[in-house]
């Protein structure tokens, strides 16, 4: 009877990992930018630089339908203080950062900052993006 013998395979076979590394980069590319907020909001534009969205807080956004959403979660304008406060305290933040989409009229707008004033919310930040339009030329 005959023995077989066995050796140890030294090498690795990498193109079935490469495969994987590959669909796992394009699932991640495609799937990266759904991340982000989901909400469609025009924001108002402005010659100053724009507040970074990244920061930490709350992030409150009324959409051009009017719909209120704290944290990318809608609210009823009649639970919007307690759900705002709920989730000031679940994140441990006192600043409220309002993204209002640019067609929103301003009473909407000022309405819901008198609100998170009587609240006693003093860090308030509002999020627009840069204004790149061409200077205005004086003749």
């Amino acid at each position: 009877m005959r023995h077989r013998e066995y050796r140890s395979m030294a090498e690795i076979n990498v193109t079935n990992l490469v495969d994987v590394v590959l669909v796992l980069l394009i699932i991640f590319m495609i799937s990266a930018p759904l991340l982000q907020s989901g909400i469609e909001v025009d924001l108002p534009k402005t010659k100053t630089a724009a507040l970074d969205e990244q920061a930490e807080g709350v992030v409150l956004t009324i959409d051009k339908k009017g719909g209120l959403f704290i944290n990318d979660v809608w609210t009823h304008l009649e639970n919007f203080e307690p759900n705002l406060d709920k989730e000031l305290k679940k994140a441990n933040r006192s600043s409220v950062f309002l993204r209002a989409d640019s067609l929103v009229p301003y009473g909407v707008v000022v309405e819901i900052i008198g609100r998170m004033k009587a609240m006693g919310i003093e860090e308030l930040g509002l999020i627009t993006t840069k204004d790149e339009g061409k200077k205005d030329k004086k003749q």
